[in-house]
């Protein structure tokens, strides 16, 4: 199952079962799950977990260090999910000291060819990055979120669950649960209603969610008016709990209209 001309270090921990493609290089430290697909010429640099069922293409280097000049060289770690299916040329850091240790992208993943996660940035589940799209540190990505083609997130921003980001895109604020956000600077154009649908959220959720979608940005209030004014008129299913705690939790500002 590993390629002659592939080298793998003795200590690596790597499952009876995983498949590794020529001339790619396993250093130690190293934790490999059941079921792993590595394709030729990849590279994984030490303090990496790969969970299992994951399937790694040509050319993908995992847990290299930090490129922050903040970095002195400390322990520190990249943890990738069960299931999760890295492309062509995918670059993954490893974590810092000061950010938290460990970068983490979630169960279930799929980063197109070209996609960079930074150091400290954590992703949910199922969450989709198209070609060329890239996280700066300390991103935080909630579950089923989508990330366009040629997209860059600046650092410390959070994408909650559920949202769309379009191709060639600059993120440098806070993007909602459920919504659509486009462009440069990207603006919020509605809620990914298409995306809900598909995912089974119920025509009561929806409905919720477009009250609160209308009250918080398209009637000129301010976010504390809006805000009250939704916890008044609003039923308070669970994702409009989620998208109202989401914004009073943001530390860098929500993306507008």
């Amino acid at each position: 199952m590993i390629h002659p001309t592939a080298l793998v270090d003795a200590k690596a921990e790597i499952e009876s079962d995983v498949e590794i493609g020529p001339y790619s290089v396993i250093h130690g430290d190293v934790h490999i799950g059941s079921g792993v697909r590595i394709g030729s010429h990849v590279v994984i640099e030490p303090y990496v977990t790969i969970g299992p069922d994951c399937q790694i293409f040509q050319y993908a280097a995992l847990g290299a260090v930090p490129q922050s000049v903040k970095f002195e060289g400390e322990k520190t770690f990249l943890k990738i999910g069960r299931g999760t299916v890295l492309r062509e040329f995918v670059t993954v850091h490893r974590g810092t000291g000061f950010g938290g240790g460990i970068t983490e992208v979630g169960e279930e993943n799929y980063l197109m060819a070209y996609t960079h996660v930074a150091h400290d940035c954590r992703t949910g589940r199922k969450v989709m990055m198209a070609n060329n799209a890239t996280l700066a540190g300390h991103i935080t990505i909630g579950d089923h979120a989508t990330i366009g083609g040629l997209v860059a997130v600046h650092q410390f921003v959070r994408i909650g669950e559920y949202a769309f980001i379009g191709g060639k895109s600059a993120v440098v604020k806070d993007v909602p649960p459920f919504v659509i956000a486009a462009g440069d600077r990207v603006r919020l154009h509605g809620l990914n209603s298409v995306g809900l649908k598909r995912h089974g959220f119920s025509p009561q959720s929806l409905s919720a969610l477009k009250k609160t979608y209308r009250i918080i940005f398209r009637i000129g209030l301010t976010l504390n008016e809006a805000i009250e004014r939704v916890k008044a008129e609003v039923e308070q299913v669970p994702e409009v709990v989620t998208f109202i705690e989401f914004i009073q939790s943001s530390s860098r500002g929500i993306t507008r209209q």
